[in-house]
């Protein structure tokens, strides 16, 4: 391989999108040296995270902090010199007069509720993937950023990389030829305890429990629900969302697809012994409307690999790219099979510097976008449509059936069963407006 060749050709196929993205970053607004002032909901592990990040930009400063967790909210305080006000109930956040825009890293089910009250109170939303957890909560979502005119960003920063936007580029230019499946894994080994099997307890001294527990029914607390195990239970999370809401993203942004047009999901609890609610083994397979198969392999009762190499697979006419978490990524050439021409049918190709500064560029983007008024590299309907896929294959899995998506009205065909679980009815005193 020709190293240096191949990596002239990379930049040349990225050009435009590059260009793009460097714009982006680039836009002067009036008020664009202005600091903004954000309030911070939701900072365990991933929301002190973004604390640290955001105070990596000089124009933004964090003047109010929210968990239910009080201790949470005290270390993210911290992290801000103590200067940050603190919280338990987002909506003292969200109703000050000197938050320009809040940044949402809650539990999933907290997701449409936080944003669409920080729309409606003219506030700016970062909001961490998956956007909800249903697919009507997502948009309305969408709706109240466009009927508020506000900025809305979903935490899927790779939208914000240059390397991935070049490897998207790269597809949609036909690089590795017609694309006709798409791989991805989530792999880890839980066996035999995962999260264990725990009985109710007293929710520990901070922990405002009814608060966490929010829209979803009342339930005694347990230790392994919160604050990161919520991702293996179906009332709050899914690991399907969790994760597939970055790679099927990545997916569908390189085959420049809207939604699938079918879903089927397989899987259930068949080796770990704990109290999750969500599958330990699971196989979805999206179909695509451009002719073209999408799979998620959720794979907890084994880690060993299942791809030659990096997280994401597609596979061309001409050549199989394969994408590692940070932009990285190798492209082995096809040959001519039974009854074709022998030979490559491309030079094969890679590029192993990684971007790992994906959360920083997306943060920026944000704030950017804040000032600008412009809509972000990761605009709500974008993370929408991406956590959609996801949604979807856990209808599919529970209701065992094979689901037809009709994307422009976003309803499912022909499934009474189905379409019930694309929302679900608050517990009081929360409301959806739909």
């Amino acid at each position: 391989m020709n190293e240096k060749m191949t990596r002239r050709g990379f930049v040349k196929a990225g050009a435009t999108v590059s260009l793009g993205l460097a714009a982006s970053r680039n836009v002067k607004a009036q008020g664009a040296n202005e600091r903004i002032r954000l309030g911070f909901i939701g900072v365990g592990g991933r929301g002190k995270g973004l604390v640290k990040t955001f105070l990596r930009h000089n124009d933004a400063e964090v003047v109010a902090v929210c968990d239910v967790y009080e201790p949470h909210a005290r270390e993210a305080s911290e992290l801000a010199d103590g200067k940050a006000d603190r919280y338990t109930d987002f909506r003292h956040v969200i109703d000050r007069n000197d938050v320009d825009a809040v940044v949402i890293a809650a539990p999933d089910h907290w997701h449409a509720i936080q944003t669409i009250t920080a729309c409606e109170a003219g506030k700016d939303v970062y909001c961490e993937k998956p956007a909800s957890i249903t697919v009507r909560e997502g948009r309305r979502m969408v709706e109240a950023a466009r009927r508020e005119k506000r900025v809305v960003q979903i935490g899927t920063q790779r939208r914000s990389s240059p390397a991935f936007a070049r490897l998207a580029e790269m597809v949609r230019a036909g690089t590795i030829g017609k694309v006709t499946v798409s791989r991805t894994y989530l792999l880890k080994n839980h066996f035999p305890k995962g999260i264990g099997k725990l009985p109710p307890t007293e929710p520990p001294d901070g922990l405002d429990w009814d608060m966490w527990l929010g829209p979803r029914p009342a339930r005694p607390y347990q230790e392994n629900i919160t604050p990161y195990f919520f991702r293996y239970w179906k009332q709050y999370s899914s690991q399907l969302a969790n994760m597939g809401a970055h790679y099927l993203d990545v997916i569908r942004w390189c085959l420049g697809e809207l939604a699938p047009v079918s879903v089927c999901a397989l899987g259930g609890r068949f080796a770990v012994n704990d109290d999750r609610t969500i599958p330990d083994t699971m196989e979805v397979v999206w179909e695509l409307g451009s002719g073209s198969l999408a799979t998620f392999g959720q794979y907890e009762a084994g880690k060993n690999p299942v791809l030659s190499r990096g997280a994401i697979e597609m596979r061309g006419t001409d050549g199989t790219l394969y994408i590692d978490n940070a932009g990285s990524f190798s492209i082995l050439p096809e040959h001519g099979g039974q009854f074709q021409e022998p030979g490559p049918r491309m030079e094969a190709m890679e590029d192993k510097e990684p971007d790992r500064q994906m959360d920083l560029r997306h943060t920026r983007n944000f704030l950017d976008c804040v000032k600008s008024r412009e809509r972000p590299n990761a605009d709500v309907e974008i993370g929408h449509r991406s956590t959609t896929f996801c949604l979807l294959a856990n209808v599919s899995l529970a209701t065992r059936s094979r689901v037809d998506w009709d994307a422009e009205r976003e309803i499912i065909l022909d499934n009474d069963e189905a379409n019930g679980l694309l929302d679900y009815e608050y517990r009081e005193p929360w409301k959806s407006d739909g």
